[in-house]
């Protein structure tokens, strides 16, 4: 009996100091992703993706690429997480690109007014149900509100504000948005996190499916796994990840 208990307890101890270490790799998915109306001033160019950074602290050897666009989607901290240590990321963030931002459920737990000034010391464009036209370039970022706040209007209104033109790549925290979208929208790429894959997954399973990408009608759809936790610093079955999107045409 005693020798049982001992087992189990050795057994919870490593899988438990193995859900910590996990949670705090720093792992960067580089993938290419083609698209034939890709126009071709946006050929190579990549976007390094990063969301649901919650209460981790981004290594400074986190990426060596240099990407041209950076994309907080959302969660970028929550309620407790010190204001050094947003600054601190930001910072971390700002020494490799520009920088944009769109709301998570969790960053409503902090200051907004805090918030805001932290993304004008940084540099940080934030998108609130916006279109944001790329200077000189043909693509167009649209980003909008966490879909569980009252502050998202109908997806319509934004849209209509984005010429048919443009590249348009959605960065929206919560990947419930693909089934907000009006059938005759032309996004060709949604960027999401939120469900952190589940973040804990038993044999497989886990309160949400883990993080990856999909397409549906002609969309890509990135749903990650996120760089940070939440409650817990645990994780199994669902490694945290960030993104380096390098964008190609499909010939």
């Amino acid at each position: 009996m005693i020798i049982s208990v001992c087992i189990i307890l050795i057994i919870g101890i490593c899988l438990t100091i193995y859900m910590v270490r996990t949670a705090f790799e720093d792992n960067v998915c580089t993938e290419v992703l083609l698209f034939e109306n890709l126009p071709h001033s946006l050929e190579g160019k990549s976007i390094f993706f990063i969301s649901d950074i919650h209460r981790r602290k981004i290594s400074s050897d986190l990426l060596n690429e240099k990407p041209d666009w950076i994309v907080i989607g959302g969660d970028l901290a929550e309620k407790g997480v010190p204001y050094s240590r947003i600054a601190y990321n930001l910072s971390i963030l700002k020494a490799i690109a520009p920088i944009y931002f769109v709301w998570g459920n969790n960053d409503y737990e902090l200051s907004e007014e805090q918030l805001r000034e932290h993304f004008v010391r940084f540099n940080v464009r934030e998108l609130k149900n916006e279109v944001y036209e790329m200077p000189n370039k043909e693509l167009a970022f649209i980003g909008v509100d966490d879909v569980t706040t009252q502050e998202l209007p109908p997806i319509e209104s934004i849209l209509e504000n984005a010429e048919p033109n443009k590249f348009q790549i959605m960065l929206s925290h919560n990947p419930a948005i693909l089934e907000m979208l009006p059938e005759d929208h032309q996004i060709s790429l949604i960027l999401s996190g939120h469900t952190h894959g589940g973040q804990i997954r038993i044999f497989g399973l886990g309160p949400y499916k883990k993080g990856g990408m999909s397409v549906r009608n002609g969309t890509r759809l990135l749903v990650s796994n996120g760089y940070g936790t939440s409650l817990l610093p645990l994780r199994l079955g669902a490694k945290p990840e960030t993104h380096l999107l390098i964008l190609k045409k499909d010939e």
